[in-house]
C-alpha cells in the first residue's frame, strides 16, 4: 500500500510540474539574442568598411605606419609580452588553470565547461572568418618582427580571444554572485583594461590594423551572446526540474510535494478505517427498522 502511495505521489508531481511556455524562453533568452545581434552587426558594418575603404578602414594604414614608427625598446618588450599570453600557445593554458581551478573550488563541471566551450567557439569563428574573408595583414616592413605573422588579417584572433576570456569569466562572475558589486567593478575595469591592451599591441606591433581589432572584439560579443543564451536557458530547465519554494503551500517543491501528498494520503486512509465501524452500523440499524 504504502508503494503504491508513493507511486502515486510522483505521478502526480509529473503531471502537476510546470510546463515550458514561449513566453518564458523569450524571457530567458532575449538577451542572448540582443548580444548575438550587436556582435554581428559591428563586424559586419566593420567588415562593409573595410571592403569600401571608408570611414574607419580609411585609418588603418596611417594608423599602423605612425605606430611603427614610434616604437620604443621598453614598450616593445612589455607589448610583446602580452600579446604572446594571449597567443595560440600560452592562452588554451591559462584557460585549463582557471577552469581546473573553478572546477576544484566550485564542485561543478557546468561553468568550467561553459568557459572551455566559448574558447572553442571564438577559435573555430576566428579560423573560419579569416580564411573567408582573406584580408591580408600590414606589410611585412611594418611588423616588429618582419614576416611573422603570414595568416589573414581580419578578425584579429588575439583579441578574439582575450576579450573572449575575460568577456565570459567577467559574466559567469556575475551570475554566480551578483551582489559583489565592488569585485565586478575591480574585474570590469580590469577587463576592460586587458582588452584594451592586447588590442593596442597587435596594431603596435605591426600585426593588425584598427578594424581588425575591432571586428574581434565583436566576435567576442557574439560568443559571450551563446554563453549567456546557454547559461540562462540552463537556469531555466533547472528551474522546471526543481521549481523553488513557495510562501505558499499550493507550490511546494517537488520532494515537498511528494512527502505531503503521501502523508495526507495516509491520513486520509486511516481516517476511513476508523469511520468504518460506525458505518456499518449505522447501515445494520437502518435495515432492522
Amino acid at each position: 500500500m504504502h508503494g503504491a502511495i508513493v507511486a502515486s505521489a510522483f505521478r502526480v508531481d509529473r503531471m502537476t510540474s510546470p510546463r515550458l511556455r514561449p513566453s518564458e524562453a523569450v524571457l530567458a533568452l532575449w538577451p542572448a539574442v540582443v548580444l548575438i545581434l550587436l556582435g554581428a552587426g559591428g563586424f559586419a558594418l566593420l567588415l562593409e568598411s573595410v571592403n569600401e575603404g571608408e570611414y574607419l578602414s580609411a585609418f588603418d594604414q596611417p594608423l599602423v605606419e605612425w605606430l611603427a614608427d614610434n616604437r620604443t625598446d621598453t614598450l616593445t618588450t612589455v607589448l610583446t609580452f602580452v600579446t604572446n599570453m594571449f597567443g595560440s600557445l600560452v592562452l588554451p593554458i591559462i584557460v585549463a588553470v582557471i577552469a581546473l581551478v573553478w572546477w576544484r573550488v566550485t564542485k561543478s563541471w557546468w561553468h568550467p565547461a561553459l568557459l572551455v566551450g566559448a574558447m572553442l567557439l571564438s577559435t573555430g569563428l576566428s579560423n573560419l572568418l579569416k580564411h573567408l574573408i582573406s584580408r591580408d595583414r600590414p606589410d611585412a616592413t611594418l611588423m616588429v618582427v618582419p614576416g611573422y605573422e603570414t595568416t589573414y588579417s581580419f578578425p584579429s584572433g588575439h583579441t578574439i580571444g582575450a576579450t573572449t576570456l575575460v568577456l565570459v569569466v567577467s559574466y559567469l562572475l556575475w551570475h554566480d554572485d551578483a551582489q559583489a558589486s565592488w569585485r565586478l567593478s575591480l574585474w570590469s575595469a580590469a577587463s576592460v583594461l586587458i582588452i584594451a591592451t592586447v588590442a593596442f599591441s597587435r596594431m603596435y606591433l605591426g600585426f593588425h590594423f584598427l578594424t581588425d581589432v575591432l571586428a574581434g572584439a565583436c566576435v567576442a560579443v557574439v560568443v559571450l551572446g551563446v554563453v549567456v543564451g546557454a547559461e540562462r536557458w540552463h537556469d531555466l530547465a533547472l528551474e522546471h526540474r526543481d521549481p523553488p519554494a513557495r510562501s505558499t503551500p499550493l507550490a511546494r517543491t517537488s520532494g515537498d510535494a511528494v512527502g505531503t501528498y503521501e502523508e495526507d494520503l495516509a491520513a486520509r486512509w486511516d481516517e476511513d478505517d476508523d469511520d468504518a465501524p460506525a458505518s456499518r452500523e449505522e447501515d445494520e440499524g437502518a435495515r432492522s427498522q
